[in-house]
């Protein structure tokens, strides 16, 4: 029984050195054995079950496949001056597991030193660059321009006009790729790319420039308002002189009609005086009745001369009496 017990506590003891003997290497890592604390032999990259010193050996594993690194948001100036937020991240692989070991140790180490590298190599790049430079893509792509404003930014030349860049944010990309990479391949880092996610104007100067666009919106319309005025003027002063136009033509035919009319009935008059003279009397008898009739009313306070004819008139009328 004791020979039993013994072999039974010996299978144990060799069954769990065995177990602490083995180790599996997946297929995203790469592993360095450390002994005491320094490396042993060289990484191991192939994937499957592999064997160490139990207690004495310790396995590091350490990822092969793309990392991300994303920066916080860091406040930095341009080269005009102006302050901006860039948020920056990068993609990243452990190409050198020993070096990256004995220089970083850990991911979070690995972090950290992308985060000082990236970006002072950021802050470098925009501190060369004025803002449009960072802002656009690059120097080949146009910007889109509002077709009604054409012919009308003239005078000051830049309202509402974004000026030609000669690099763009594509190429600011690559020149802190090509600066962080080699900085980076030294603690056995491959940088694999660098994007600007985003970048924001400081909250300082954000109500000014937001002031800047209003105003120049204000100058724009101010000029559509001013066409629009001077064409308002234009189409008014066409209306008048056409309507001044057309009142003097109708003013001249009825002068002339009125005046035909005239010639034509004082020719007619003419021709019945000549014909009967005593027409010609009762006419003038009937015209006078008729003027008298609009002269004379009930309210009507006349005062005659004795050679009026008026005043024979009445005078025979009350004869007759």
């Amino acid at each position: 029984m004791r020979l039993s017990g013994t072999v039974c506590l010996l299978t144990a003891v060799l069954t769990g050195i065995a177990l602490l003997s083995m180790y599996t290497v997946n297929q995203t890592e790469q592993v360095i054995i450390t002994q005491f604390g320094s490396p042993v032999g060289d990484p191991i990259t192939r994937p499957g079950l592999h064997f160490k010193m139990p207690f004495i050996q310790q396995v590091n594993s350490f990822d092969k496949r793309y990392l991300a690194w994303d920066g916080p948001m860091v406040e930095m100036s341009t080269k005009d001056k102006t302050y901006v937020q860039v948020d920056t991240f990068a993609r990243w692989r452990i190409i050198d597991p020993m070096r990256y070991y004995l220089r970083l140790r850990d991911e979070r180490s690995a972090q950290s030193r992308l985060e000082d590298i990236l970006g002072s190599e950021t802050r470098t790049a925009i501190a060369r660059h004025e803002l449009i430079e960072v802002v656009r893509t690059d120097k080949y792509r146009k910007p889109l321009q509002d077709e009604s404003l054409t012919g009308l930014l003239t005078g000051e030349g830049t309202l509402g006009v974004l000026r030609p860049i000669r690099i763009g944010r594509v190429k600011i990309e690559k020149d802190v790729f090509d600066s962080a990479a080699p900085k980076l391949a030294e603690f056995g880092i491959e940088l694999l790319d660098v994007r600007f996610k985003r970048i924001n104007y400081n909250q300082e100067v954000l109500e000014r420039i937001y002031q800047r666009m209003i105003s120049e919106r204000l100058q724009i319309a101010q000029r559509f308002r001013s066409e629009g005025e001077g064409e308002a003027a234009r189409i008014n002063g066409n209306k008048d002189r056409d309507l001044n136009q057309i009142e003097s033509a109708a003013y001249k035919q009825v002068q002339q009609i009125q005046g035909e009319a005239d010639a034509k009935a004082t020719e007619i008059y003419a021709k019945a005086y000549a014909q009967k003279p005593e027409a010609a009397e009762f006419y003038k008898f009937i015209k006078s009745m008729e003027t008298y009739r609009k002269v004379i009313n009930s309210d009507a306070t006349l005062v005659l001369s004795t050679n009026s004819e008026l005043f024979a008139l009445l005078k025979r009328a009350e004869q007759k009496k």
